[in-house]
């Protein structure tokens, strides 16, 4: 044996340099260590770096009226002003957002569209198994809304109709798989039962033991330009939207409503409040929802060949099977967006420092390189975190406050991108007390029940996320924990 080759057999030198050599040298991407991997990384939402941003509205700077306050400029408030228009074109309606429109939770979503408003269809059959049939109509029409609403404002938001796919990342998950095939089919959807071949060719892990293909009525979006875009369709409407303007104080003042800012302050006789999980005053919204932090990263723009090497030709948005699930995207550019590894930090701190230190994203960044090996030599541009409205029964639902001249929606727990839309559409059914056919159903009038307040809400929080990172392998106690949450309602 050569020297260069006995230095190679011993570690400490490169291979010798031969044809079959260089072949497999140009064949393997070569590893990035996690660490290396996300030195360069943004600690900002991907979506948010883009030169499509709008500039800001002004503050609100002075005292005035409206006929509808909306309190948040995320989705679910951009929805019920665009609505509030278009069904009642001489209503004076205001919109305050804290921030600036898409920098709260609804600029760091995955930005994958699903048809359901429940979090899914197993969950609206345990929530409201009376009310599926009307329920799943519900979300057809939303869906078709959302859509119209694109094109009747010109809003490019990246939207691909390509379907979404949940795969199975073990034997043992297939079964589960199958039983959502049935409960698919049984209520009309267009769905596709894949064992493990037919999944690795439409998107290639040595994970993927299986998967459902929902085919049609779901898809991916860029979040961030989908709510910039129904900024400009409410601003063209006649809404007057005042950003940097956080709620500070809210009054019932009887027959008005009202809502001091740092500089100014509306009077209103109705208010909706899109506000997630922000603190408005209000203590029993605080007490049926909760934050909880999703991690998302987006790796740098693949090549064509680093794509070649998962396929993924059909693009769907995914969600794979773990109890600590992780779910993916490709965006128009082929960056990857993979995100998962869910938090909680006390009272719902909206700012974790975690979310601006590069460890944070370490075991997320492990999960991608587990999940496509052959893309170990692919960085990440971005990392961040974002909240999600969590309550006991994984759904969108409005509730009257103030006398019933508010209404608060909210509780999404992950699936907002979409049914936004619809929790704007009902909660100004119930603010301004018009007969719809959601009102007649459970959705509209049962709420979320209690979620326990801080510490055991923290301590619970903290135990639950535990026993996820891992329940999948080690059974135990982790898994009758979950078992255990579940049985108390929760959607898991």
């Amino acid at each position: 044996m050569s020297d260069s080759a006995q230095l190679y057999e011993a570690g400490i030198a490169t291979p010798p340099s031969t044809p079959a050599a260089a072949r497999e040298k140009s064949r393997k991407p070569v590893e990035l260590g996690v660490e290396e991997a996300l030195s360069r990384t943004k600690l900002s939402p991907y979506w948010l770096d883009n030169p499509a941003q709008p500039p800001a509205e002004p503050k609100l700077t002075f005292d005035t009226q409206a006929d509808l306050l909306i309190v948040g400029g995320g989705f679910t408030g951009l929805w019920a002003a665009v609505q509030a228009k278009e069904q009642m074109p001489d209503l004076d309606v205001v919109v305050i957002e804290a921030g600036r429109v898409a920098h709260g939770a609804s600029g760091r979503a995955g930005g994958i569209i699903s048809t359901s408003v429940m979090h899914g269809l197993p969950n609206a059959v345990r929530v409201f198994p009376n009310d599926i049939k009307q329920l799943e109509e519900f979300g057809h029409r939303n869906l078709d809304g959302f859509e119209e609403t694109l094109k009747r404002y010109n809003i490019d938001a990246d939207i691909e109709w390509n379907g979404e796919m949940t795969v199975a990342v073990d034997p043992d998950h297939v079964e589960h798989l199958q039983a959502d095939y049935d409960l698919h089919t049984e209520y009309g959807h267009n769905v596709e039962l894949l064992d493990g071949k037919a999944t690795r060719e439409q998107l290639d892990s040595p994970l993927f033991a299986g998967a459902l293909w929902s085919r049609n009525r779901s898809g991916i979006v860029h979040p961030a330009k989908l709510a910039w875009g129904l900024k400009r369709a409410a601003l063209s409407l006649g809404v007057r939207l005042y950003e940097y303007s956080p709620l500070l104080e809210v009054t019932d003042e009887g027959q008005t409503v009202f809502v001091k800012t740092p500089e100014g302050s509306v009077r209103a006789p109705r208010v909706l409040f899109g506000s997630g999980t922000a603190k408005v005053g209000i203590a029993d919204i605080n007490r049926r929802v909760l934050q909880v932090r999703d991690h998302v990263l987006a790796t740098e723009p693949l090549t064509e060949e680093q794509l070649a090497r998962i396929g993924w030709k059909n693009r769907q948005g995914i969600y794979d099977t773990r109890t600590q699930l992780n779910y993916f995207r490709l965006t128009k550019n082929n960056n990857i967006i993979f995100g998962g590894l869910v938090s909680y930090h006390f009272d719902g701190d909206p700012n974790p420092p975690q979310d601006e230190k590069r460890e944070t994203y370490y075991r997320l960044a492990q999960a991608f390189y587990n999940t496509f090996p052959q893309l170990a030599d692919v960085r990440f541009s971005h990392a961040w975190g974002g909240p999600i409205d969590y309550c006991s029964r994984g759904s969108v639902f409005a509730k009257r406050y103030l006398g019933e001249k508010a209404v608060f929606v909210a509780g999404y727990t992950g699936f907002g991108v979409a049914a936004s839309r619809f929790g704007a559409f009902m909660g100004l059914n119930l603010l301004f007390d018009r007969q719809s056919p959601e009102r007649d159903l459970d959705i509209a009038k049962l709420s979320p029940t209690y979620i326990p307040p801080e510490p055991v809400r923290w301590l619970a929080a903290k135990v639950t996320f535990h026993a996820f990172d891992g329940a999948d392998a080690e059974g135990g106690w982790k898994r009758a924990w979950i078992k255990g949450i579940k049985a108390l309602g929760f959607p898991m």
